[in-house]
């Protein structure tokens, strides 16, 4: 579905990573991990089409993106930034509303059943007493989940997400994570790409997910949750111990140190890791 081969990404000429190799394909999950500045969210923007790639080429669909038009991109890619600040005092139920704009022609208006999709999406997440809410005056959170809605609204084949669960709380880091397994791997549809960055290692573990390991733009490694997130990728990557245990219930969780710094390994040692 999208794919990125010898891919360089950066701002301007700056280069931040380069020699990059990303695939994914609908019902996967790939989760992108690292520390903050690692290029996660260069990398999602140049796959996006919204930066371009100082080298290498990205395919959606089979065809280099760059070959496509704004509107082609969005009937298949819908994206779910870190943050938003609207211009204007839109409702809610305005903004969710606009991920039907890739679904309709030139000066036409949203028909009956983009509005039900709206509605749809919003109740899905649980937040359809927010509808006729200022968008601006809502919370970090309850923003969050109102452009979660406008993804689901925007009815694609790929969901990128930029740390869905930023500013969340406990429960509805619960509910998005629970939406995302259910995007990946519904029934009938094929199933959705979904690709997700996040600070926090246990998510992928609790999606089950493909992980794409950066540092310094580059990849370190991909591959299952269970294979590349030990306790020594993790401990170098972070700079300070990690470990990674077994709860009862079989479910795998990243315990970090918050006392002394992990031993620094090498690009090498950790793509070998």
């Amino acid at each position: 579905m999208l794919e990125a081969r010898g891919l360089s990404i950066g701002h301007g000429r700056i280069p931040i990573g380069a020699g990059l190799d990303v695939a994914i394909q609908p019902g996967e999950i790939l989760c992108l991990l690292g520390p903050n500045g690692c290029g996660k969210t260069t990398l999602f923007r140049t796959l996006m089409g919204l930066l371009p790639a100082l080298d290498g080429t990205v395919l959606l669909g089979g065809k280099p993106i760059t070959a496509q038009t704004r509107a082609e991109i969005a009937r298949v890619i819908a994206y779910v930034p870190q943050a938003h600040a609207p211009p204007f005092p839109f409702e809610a139920q305005e903004v969710v509303l606009m991920g039907r704009t890739a679904r309709l022609g030139a000066f036409a208006q949203p028909s009956a059943s983009d509005r039900a999709a709206a509605r749809a999406a919003m109740d899905r997440l649980g937040i359809g007493e927010l509808a006729r809410r200022d968008y601006s005056r809502l919370s970090g959170g309850q923003r969050q989940l109102v452009l979660i809605a406008r993804a689901l609204a925007q009815d694609t084949q790929l969901i990128v997400m930029d740390e869905p669960t930023a500013s969340l709380d406990f429960g509805n880091q619960a509910q998005v994570l629970a939406q995302i397994e259910t995007l990946a791997r519904e029934a009938g549809t094929g199933g959705r790409g979904v690709i997700l960055s996040t600070h926090d290692p246990d998510q992928a573990f609790a999606l089950n997910a493909r992980v794409l390991l950066m540092s310094r733009g580059g990849v370190l490694a991909d591959g299952a949750a269970a294979e590349v997130l030990t306790d020594t990728t993790l401990s170098a990557v972070y700079d300070l111990p990690v470990t990674v245990e077994t709860t009862p219930s079989g479910r795998r969780v990243c315990l970090p140190s918050l006392r002394q710094s992990a031993p620094t390994m090498t690009s090498d040692a950790l793509t070998m890791a």
